[in-house]
Order: structure tokens, then sequence, then C-alpha cells
């Protein structure tokens, strides 16, 4: 038996669930992974140093996502941009996935930010600048740009019309419809009163503001509220054509399966973690089996509220860790020393929630990988 020692000095049985893999994508539902990077455990890669990432290992595992019909997004903050990602290798990583991509036939968006400005103030020609940088790196790589909420233009924006004028000029130089992407302050602090206020049905205006004044640029909006009314409202105001990803990696299930007046594609950073039951509820969809859908889905929910717990944006440290007791990479070590950010009991909750939602693909692995990570950590 494969058997964890938890710190608690409790036991537990891991089991080893068998998940089919779809013939291609779902049909029903848009749905992208957002994905980790592994980062080189030979390498630094402390707190402030730049990012060294092991390349061969980062891109087999968008293989596993593209694998399971779902897309990878690229670069965006599951990636651990603003958290220890810098942009030299973010470009780099957006170059060589977006090459993979076209291999595999796989789907591809990658984030467009301003993140290769220091820290700190920045005017708003500068911010434009960035994206504008970042734009043109995505478009010649050949992925889809999401346009990441940016904290320069946070702290540099005075009213909703700086905003404006920001978006309307990328909008207006992209060659291809883009994501609009809306990161919460549960993700990033830094993102206060995005879009103008802090109030968020008068940020929503500016958003419908923007997207009804540029027909045909905007292929959808990615939500990452953790508010799931507040999607509902907002996907139905939305022009026909334009899509709601949900970023909502606390109501995912019910978003996606949707209502009478429509549903929500999807980009998550849960979808990472469990690729396998994710594939298979929306096969399930696509299928009609909705009682199928929401049974693989169900014990999904527990596991991924727990890896976005307070304080959320550390939830990347989870994804990396269930993706090494996997056998996704062969260690537990994060650009930035990001492997950190969570404690051993967090760890340790994780492990059984990622088994009960059957998400440990080979128990013996997981088993030893775990019982020596305790052992280290607590003795």
């Amino acid at each position: 038996m494969a058997t964890v020692n938890l710190p608690d000095g409790r036991k537990l049985t891991l089991t080893a669930r068998t998940w089919e893999k779809p013939a291609g994508p779902p049909t029903g539902r848009v749905a992208y992974a957002a994905a980790h990077v592994v980062a080189d455990p030979r390498a630094g890669n402390a707190p402030g140093a730049p990012a060294v990432v092991d390349w061969d290992t980062t891109l087999k595992f968008r293989h596993h996502l593209w694998e399971h019909g779902l897309g990878v997004a690229e670069a965006m903050d599951t990636a651990q941009r603003g958290m220890g990602l810098d942009y030299t290798a973010t470009r780099e990583l957006i170059r060589r996935s977006s090459a993979e991509a076209a291999s595999a036939g796989g789907r591809i968006v990658a984030g467009v930010a301003t993140d290769q400005l220091a820290p700190g103030g920045a005017t708003l020609a500068r911010v434009l600048s960035a994206y504008q940088e970042q734009l043109n790196d995505v478009a010649e790589a050949g992925a889809v740009p999401v346009l990441m909420c940016s904290r320069h233009l946070a702290a540099a924006a005075r009213d909703a019309d700086d905003y404006l004028s920001i978006y309307r000029q990328l909008l207006d130089e992209s060659d291809k419809p883009v994501v609009l992407h809306w990161l919460g302050t549960a993700f990033d602090p830094a993102l206060e009163g995005y879009w103008g206020s802090s109030d968020v049905d008068k940020a929503t205006e500016v958003v419908l503001e923007l997207i009804a004044g540029n027909p045909g640029k905007v292929d959808g909006v990615k939500v990452s509220l953790l508010d799931a009314d507040h999607e509902i409202r907002l996907r139905r105001r939305l022009p026909a054509g334009v899509r709601l990803y949900t970023g909502d990696d606390f109501n995912y299930p019910d978003l996606i399966r949707g209502d009478e007046l429509g549903y929500s594609d999807a980009l998550l950073g849960i979808f990472a973690a469990i690729a396998p039951a994710a594939a298979a509820a929306l096969k399930a969809l696509d299928d009609g089996d909705l009682e199928g859908y929401d049974r693989i889905f169900a014990p999904t929910v527990p596991l991924s509220r727990h890896i976005f717990e307070k304080p959320t944006f550390y939830y990347k440290t989870g994804i990396v860790f269930l993706a090494w007791l996997n056998g996704h990479q062969d260690h537990f070590t994060m650009v930035g020393g990001l492997q950190s950010g969570r404690s051993v009991p967090h760890f340790a909750a994780l492990i059984e929630l990622a088994d009960a939602a059957g998400l440990i693909a080979d128990p013996e692995l997981a088993a030893a990988r775990a019982n020596s990570f305790f052992k280290v950590a607590v003795g």
C-alpha cells in the first residue's frame, strides 16, 4: 500500500484513479489551463534573483495539458508573473511554448503586461510603451494576447479615462482579437482600484465601454474576482461573440455549466492541477451527461479552494507541490524561492484533498515524495 505518514500522526493510504484522455479539445466550451514554470533546481532561483527555468520539463508539462484537450494560458500569474519570473525569462517562455503549441496543434494564449519596468512609479507613456513591447513579443511568437492588469498602470492612472486610453491603443495595434484580463486584489493587492474605481459595478461599466467601443477586437474577458454573481451579471451583458472566461477557482463548475441564459468558458490556474479530471468533466458536458459532469468536478472544488485559500497569491506553491507529487517534475523548487509560500499543514491537507478527488496519478511515487518531504520538514 502507498501510505503517507501525515505530520499529525495519521496515516493516509493513497488510491490511484485512471482517467481516459479525450480524443481532442472539448466542443462545448473553450478551456485554458494557466500553467506553472518548472525551476532549474541547480540554479540560484532565490528571491530577487533572475529566474532560471528548466525548459524541457516546463514544456513537457504543457504537452500534458494539450494531451488532455486543454489550451495553455502561458506566462500568466500561475507562471509567477510579478512573483519571481522576470521578463527575460517570460519572453523566452512565450517564444518556446508558442513554438511547441504550433508543433502539437494546441491552443495557446499568452500574457501581455508591463513587468519589464522597474517596480514603482512609471508615467502613462512608459506604461503604454512597455505594453506595446510585450504585445509585439506575443504577436511575433504567434500566441493570442492576453492583456493582463498592470501594477504600473494601477499606480499611474488617475481615472477611468486613463485606462480606456491605454487599452484602446493596444486593441488598435493588435493584429488579432485579444483576451482582457481582470485580476482581483485577492490575487494581487497592488491592483486596487483597477479600471478607475474600487467599486466593482463602476469598474464593470468601464470594461463594458471598452469592449463595446472596439467591436471585433476582444475575443473575451477573463475575470478573476472570485465573485460568481458578478461574473454571471457581466457575461449576460457582453456583446454577442465575446466570451466570458472564468478565472473563479472557487465556483468554476457552476459557472462553466451555465444556465438558461449562457455559460462561462474557462481560463483557470486550477485546471493545470486537475487537468485529467477537468478533461473528463468537459467531455461529460459535451455528451450531455450533467450528472457525470457534476460528479467529476465536485471533489475538485474543496481541493481548489484549499490551494487558493488566503493569501490567495501563494496558490502557485500548491500547484507546483501537486505537480511534483504526480511526477511532472523531479523536485519541489520554485523560482523566487516560492516553495516556502505555504505551510506543512497546508501541504498535508492538499494531499488528502487531491487523493479524494482522484488526482494522485502514481500513489507509490506520491507517497514516497510526500514522506520524504514531511521527514525533512518536521522530523
